[in-house]
């Protein structure tokens, strides 16, 4: 690191790196507290959707108790064959947004199975449906949460290290020309006092 010089063009040059660090605090702090806000609708979101998936289940253990029976087969009943993502900038940040969902259930012979297998198959493919947005769901609130935090380290940045360290420098610098220039005084006087007395003597 450079030694700091303790004159007039480094104070200027460090009163404008103060100026600037000041100037962009507050947007940084805008755009943290905007992250934050967005962090805690996707939690909520993803949370309607743990909730959903929660009911689904107790739904199904309760109106399709006979789901239990090993007998019939209700493998691939449901399988999701196609999943297309988009992307929404969320105050600069970029997440992923479901475009469409395509769930195929499996065609079969409704003599060969118990009625209830076609309800059961509506259900998984919801079920489905419901996991794949609980996926992008927590993507979106991972995301948000190192947006938050990278966001958070450069306001800290600035707050706690830069500001100070740079109004630190800038006191330094005043102190440092505030004693030379009194120093200066002083011996301008002394110079006068010693001028005068050798004119005196002469």
């Amino acid at each position: 690191m450079a030694r700091l010089q303790l004159n007039k063009s480094s104070l200027a040059r460090e009163a404008a790196h103060l100026e600037i660090y000041r100037r962009f605090l507050p947007s940084l702090d805008l755009k943290r507290r905007q992250l934050m806000a967005e962090r805690a609708i996707a939690i909520r979101a993803l949370q309607d959707i743990d909730r959903a998936i929660a009911d689904l289940r107790r739904n199904v253990g309760e109106k399709l108790p006979m789901l239990a029976n090993r007998d019939v087969d209700l493998a691939g009943l449901a399988r999701v064959t196609e999943v297309s993502l988009g992307t929404e900038n969320v105050v600069g940040t970029n997440l992923p947004v479901l475009d469409r969902i395509a769930i195929e259930k499996r065609p079969y012979a409704l003599l060969a199975k118990p009625h209830w297998v076609d309800a059961t198959a509506t259900l998984l493919a919801e079920m489905l449906e419901l996991q794949v947005h609980q996926q992008i769901a927590r993507r979106r609130v991972a995301l948000l949460e190192r947006a938050v935090r990278t966001i958070t380290q450069r306001v800290n940045l600035f707050e706690k290290v830069l500001i100070p360290r740079t109004e630190a420098i800038i006191r330094k610098i005043r102190i440092h020309l505030s004693d030379a220039e009194m120093a200066a005084v002083v011996r301008s006087k002394l110079s006068k006092r010693k001028h005068a007395r050798q004119e005196g003597a002469g």
